[in-house]
């Protein structure tokens, strides 16, 4: 008897193995709840099993339910071992979904902080040591401006730029290797079937691309632009702006990199066909509005782009994403910035790597800068300018690990600390390892650590040195797209856009700023991509697991005397 349930194990690893772990888990009570029945061949029996054994739509699983039922008994035991198993497969999805490594997450997320230190102390150096007339533009102490700006050939050389990338995201390709592609076309007319020349056409396409503009241009998206991997885009020597519906979509990809543009007013978009690569278009639900939208993505790195004014975040890194860095970039006019995580329940985001590096985050921001579930969150050397609720809040447990940065309060008193706790008690939250090193607090502005952050120092990333208020200017500088202002003034400018009109508005809160209300924890899915989500092999050594019990607590004969069927 207990090798009819191994032969039924057995075929239904088979039946799983094309959808997830956790899909695989909730379906599999459906099975065991075939064992259930004790007694044997009757034609309500039979019929009852059959009409159960539908829902698995799979004509084998209903052939052995009727096999089951006809001819055997089952003992006491399996139904205790089952039951069991049953009650307590939820927290077997959490646990095991906890332990899953995701692709390019790093084993030692502390040495890529300590790697960030050692580059950016590294480039200050040199810049301290050349002269004043050496100095000019090129040496400015940003290791990444400093890695290719100092080429005055580099606009023949673009692709040097995928070397320059720090911290989690460094090591994305992009389109490094492939082609260049010349974006001609700023139209974005027919979204499931786009021409030669836009943008559109040469996200989709599937070998290596590195992507860059004729001239200036504003591309108002028709819909959500959805990026196939190994793509760069590069806006240097252009005056790029994306805007409009859907914007940037990035799921279930890796090794981007996105460089030197302006994303501004996207807004939802979506039940429509959208072409993913030049073979698959498939249906898109609707998206958030999100600026930028990372889902499922890994080796992605954002630099020197200017956002605002998005209907949801302006970036958001959810479902499982690793490998990610946000460097260099301008943040303004917005509530919910940047978003890290899906879930405090999703486990996968655990393993969610994320270096946030020399941003400037700008007048009229609210909060999320970031807001992080999970994971391990490396924010180093950026200018917060200003805050309505909070600058970094978290929940779920994340690691947060603050270096060197400058945080200037807002003048409300009740809005000083830098740090929120979403929707947990501090009984919970003692223990979270959010640390504070060097950072300068400005205008009554304050950083609550706890966990390890309340020691001297983590294992491996040492101290960074405090940085006077004039050296955090000069690393974020450049931050946002080449040439715009610093645009501490407040206002900001989007030429082209609705037809060439201008939007200007100044500090006034939340005007004109994202999407409203508290720190809600509501987002949009997006349904019917033809990418298949992350694969996982940890179902299969699960139910080995099972089979091994079964086989270990009876004395039956081995399975091999039962001939297996086909399915």
């Amino acid at each position: 008897m207990p090798c009819h349930i191994i032969i039924i194990l057995f075929h239904y690893i088979s039946y799983c193995k094309h959808i997830t772990f956790s899909q695989n888990l909730q379906q599999l009570p459906k099975v065991f709840w075939l064992f259930f029945k004790k007694h044997t061949s009757t034609p309500s029996l039979k019929n009852l099993l059959l009409q159960r054994s539908t829902r698995l739509n799979n004509e084998y699983l209903k052939a052995q339910a009727i096999l089951i039922a006809t001819s055997m008994k089952l003992p006491n035991i399996y139904i205790l071992l089952i039951c069991l198993f049953t009650s307590f497969s939820r927290f077997i999805i959490e646990a095991t979904a906890f332990n899953l490594t995701l692709p390019h997450q790093h084993p030692d997320p502390e040495a890529v902080a300590e790697d960030v230190k050692r580059r950016v102390n590294a480039s200050l150096s040199r810049r301290h040591l050349l002269s004043i007339q050496e100095k000019g533009q090129c040496q400015t102490g940003n290791p990444i401006d400093d890695c290719w700006r100092c080429d005055s050939n580099w606009a023949n050389n673009r692709q040097r730029l995928a070397d320059c990338a720090i911290g989690f995201g460094q090591g994305s390709l992009g389109g490094r290797g492939g082609q260049i592609y010349v974006v001609t076309d700023s139209s974005d007319q027919d979204p499931a079937n786009p021409k030669p020349g836009t943008l559109r056409y040469g996200v989709i396409q599937d070998q290596p691309l590195w992507i860059i503009f004729s001239s200036n241009m504003v591309i108002k998206l028709k819909h959500e632009l959805i990026f196939n991997s190994y793509k760069t885009i590069d806006g240097r020597g252009a005056n790029v702006h994306i805007t409009g519906n859907g914007c940037i979509t990035l799921q279930y990809i890796s090794h981007i990199i996105i460089h030197n543009i302006h994303v501004h007013h996207c807004k939802p978009s979506g039940n429509t066909n959208i072409a993913a690569s030049p073979t698959h278009v498939g249906w898109r639900g609707r998206s958030d509005g999100d600026g930028i939208s990372i889902f499922g993505a890994q080796k992605i790195w954002i630099d020197h782009c200017s956002l605002s004014y998005c209907t949801d975040g302006l970036i958001d890194a959810i479902m499982g994403s690793t490998g990610i860095t946000i460097s260099n970039n301008h943040f303004t006019h917005h509530d919910e910035v940047m978003l890290l995580g899906h879930d405090d329940k999703y486990a996968l985001d655990t393993g969610m790597q994320v270096t946030i590096a020399f941003n400037h985050f700008g007048q009229g921001l609210v909060q999320r800068m970031p807001r992080c579930r999970r994971g391990y969150i490396h924010v180093v050397n950026n200018d917060f300018t200003a805050w309505e609720m909070y600058a970094i809040g978290g929940s779920a447990n994340p690691t947060i690990n603050s270096q060197g940065n400058r945080y200037t309060a807002p003048t409300d008193d009740n809005a000083k600390e830098v740090t929120k706790r979403v929707d947990t008690n501090e009984g919970d939250w003692a223990g979270w390892n959010w640390r504070t090193d060097g950072d300068i607090m400005v205008n009554g502005a304050f950083f609550v650590p706890s966990g390890a952050g309340l020691s001297a120092q983590y294992s491996k990333a040492s101290s960074v040195e405090p940085k006077s208020a004039g050296l955090i200017q000069q690393l974020t500088l450049n931050a946002g797209v080449f040439g715009d202002p610093r645009d501490d003034s407040g206002s900001i400018s989007t030429p082209g856009f609705s037809g060439g009109g201008t939007s200007s508005t100044t500090n006034t809160g939340v005007q004109g700023s994202g999407s409203s209300g508290g720190d809600g924890d509501y987002f949009g899915m997006i349904f019917g991509s033809g990418a298949p989500p992350p694969t996982s092999t940890s179902f299969i050594f699960l139910s080995l697991l099972i089979i091994l019990i079964l086989c270990t607590i009876t004395n039956h004969v081995a399975l091999e005397s039962f001939p297996l069927l086909s399915l």
